[in-house]
């Protein structure tokens, strides 16, 4: 048994996180301050003697004696990280340094999460993780871009000044139940919208690509970092699937799949809306002996699923 810190538990990667690391036998703290996290991802693990959950903001710090650090606290959606820029900087640099801070007093491991928006608009396809990345700024998404850029280099530091052992991953779209309906990201989005029947809201013209990834995917290869005993490799590794579709294919597929009387209609692009998204996960193959697969339609389902049953439960609510 671990003693395990999750940051951003109760948000939707960390609850399924949380979930998998106690099916396995570890004790989890989960440090959330439920900023776009939901205490209904995780209230069916309070029954659970090795959970606890910490309402905390990771940009004070925090301590505890514990084994390993997932580090994931930070608004990932465009909706939330553009609602306050100071305030996403502020947890990625001083919420990162924190949990660096505490790594380095218990001699823990830290995986860091990440995200392929350290590529910005690339212009390298796919995208490799000795690419520097095309990044505005001070554009409307540096603030999410350059914070997680920056935590990458403390990691870094961390671990080359104080041999901190940090952990690196790059994650891509991911997608999979326990979304939040209103993070305006496309997958939730549209199913959202097609379940409804609403119009189905594409930004450009929608010929834009990325990559979705599976969340169960996604969980098998963070815990396969953290494990991983090859002193050498510690990141960043890109963890995404490398399946390609446009935006425009994908709003298709899910009008399909709900049998949904939504007709697409088209705004404009966002600033600075990478064209291109797509990961070669090479590295992850070789080092982690990983891949996702688990296919876009057999994730979709499960997750056009759980949104069914989400609104089904709100409409009874109101």
């Amino acid at each position: 048994m671990k003693r395990v810190l999750v940051t951003g538990g109760a948000g939707f990667i960390g609850s399924h996180l949380c979930e998998r690391l106690l099916n396995e036998g570890n004790e989890v703290i989960c440090l959330d301050n439920f900023f776009t996290g939901s205490k209904q991802n995780i209230v069916h693990l309070l029954t659970n003697p090795y959970f606890e959950i910490v309402r905390h903001d990771v940009c004070t710090p925090y301590f505890a004696e514990i084994d390993q650090i997932y580090n994931l606290a930070c608004p990932a959606s465009p909706i939330h990280y553009q609602y306050n820029g100071i305030k996403t900087i502020k947890t990625s640099v001083m919420g990162t340094l924190n949990m660096l801070g505490l790594a380095k007093r218990v001699k823990a491991t830290m995986l860091q999460a990440s995200t392929s928006e350290v590529y910005g608009d690339p212009i390298i396809h796919p995208q490799v993780e000795s690419y520097w990345g095309n990044v505005n700024c001070i554009g409307e998404r540096s603030c999410y871009d350059e914070g997680k850029r920056c935590a990458e280099t403390l990691c870094v530091n961390y671990h080359n000044q104080n041999g901190v052992k940090t952990k690196l991953i790059r994650i891509f779209n991911t997608y999979g139940p326990k979304m939040h309906p209103d993070d305006g990201r496309v997958v939730s989005n549209f199913i959202v919208q097609a379940l409804q029947n609403k119009d189905i809201t594409v930004a450009g013209d929608g010929s834009q690509t990325r990559s979705f990834q599976y969340i169960d995917d996604l969980i098998n290869a963070m815990i396969k970092m953290m494990n991983e005993t090859e002193d050498s490799f510690w990141g960043p590794v890109n963890i995404g699937n490398p399946g390609e579709f446009t935006i425009l294919s994908l709003a298709k597929k899910i009008i399909e799949m709900t049998g949904s009387k939504s007709k697409i209609i088209y705004i404009p692009l966002p600033s600075d809306d990478p064209m291109q998204r797509k990961p070669d996960i090479s590295l992850a193959k070789e080092k982690l002996h990983w891949q996702p697969e688990i296919k876009l339609e057999d994730g979709l389902r499960k997750t056009i699923a759980y949104f069914e049953e989400f609104l089904k439960n709100s409409c009874k609510i109101r």
